[in-house]
């Protein structure tokens, strides 16, 4: 009969260490989850502030009557396609990320070939409201690339975490699903090429 109970109590203190270890392990994986998904916020916030000032920049740009305005109608569709592409920060695909990349790519663009042909421009160049624009865009680049690998940062170690046993069963049980992390642009891996004769 001591045998038996003994037996009960040694299950029942392993079911407890169990479960313990399970509720641990599910509350550090939801944790780590939520880390990514506030993060991603906060990319998305950094995207927004680019917005903002393009939308500030093509106005300033207007200014100037004879503008290319086929180049600003240009920044303005890309901003308005970026804009309108939108992700679950809860549910990240490799696909929704694509998508999401592509759309901000096609804005880079845009305005990269919108400040190009600034420089053909004096007085605007010149202007101080633009010139603050461009300096404060600059710094919106810079921030939105530090967000960008914070995020892949904090959604890689999640990303590990889950494939790692035994963490892996409480993974599957709950359902966390790897999320979807930033990559280069297509072709970004090769050096540009760059020509210096100006003949």
């Amino acid at each position: 009969m001591k045998k038996g109970i003994i037996a009960i109590i040694v299950l029942g203190i392993l079911g407890v260490i169990i479960v313990g270890w399970y509720v641990r392990t599910n509350n550090n994986l939801i944790n780590m989850k939520g880390q990514a998904t506030k993060q991603w916020a906060n990319v998305e916030s950094s995207y927004q502030r680019r917005s903002d000032l393009i939308g500030n920049l093509v106005k300033t740009v207007q200014g100037a009557a004879d503008f290319e305005r086929e180049t600003l109608s240009e920044v303005i569709e890309a901003r308005a396609k970026a804009t309108s592409t939108n992700i679950d920060a809860n549910n990240i695909t490799p696909e929704q990320m694509a998508e999401f990349q592509q759309a901000q790519s096609g804005l880079s663009s845009a305005l990269s070939r919108l400040l190009v042909t600034v420089e053909r421009y004096p007085d605007l160049k010149a202007s101080q409201n633009f010139l603050e624009l461009q300096s404060q865009l600059e710094g919106t680049e810079n921030r939105i690339n530090v967000e960008r690998n914070r995020f892949n940062d904090l959604a890689g170690e999640y990303n590990i975490k889950i494939q790692q046993i035994p963490t892996n069963i409480v993974a599957s049980i709950g359902n966390f699903d790897p999320m979807a992390l930033f990559a280069s642009d297509a072709g970004s891996e090769s050096a540009p090429d760059v020509n210096f004769e100006f003949n």
